[in-house]
């Protein structure tokens, strides 16, 4: 998943970066360095879009666990008393 979501971030950084020069009506590749920059940042960006959800995922699970019990102490655990 981590090569995925690195090249699907660089993707999306070149696209970016190339966009942005087709509006301004310049040159595809005028500054080869800014490509790279994108791609760089694209990358990261995705990677740790990627780790947040996986924590996010974690979270919520413990999250509904702890409600899961927490409605079983309180309608299981009355029919005992």
């Amino acid at each position: 998943m981590p090569a995925s979501a690195t090249m699907i971030g660089a993707l999306l950084g070149l696209g970016t970066q190339m966009y942005s020069n087709a509006l301004r009506k310049l040159p595809y590749m005028r500054h080869p360095w800014e490509h790279v920059l994108g791609m760089g940042l694209g990358a990261v960006f995705a990677n740790q879009l990627v780790k947040w959800d996986a924590t996010l995922q974690e979270d919520l699970d413990k999250m509904l666990d702890k409600a899961k019990a927490a409605n079983e102490r309180r309608y299981f655990d009355e029919d005992d008393e």
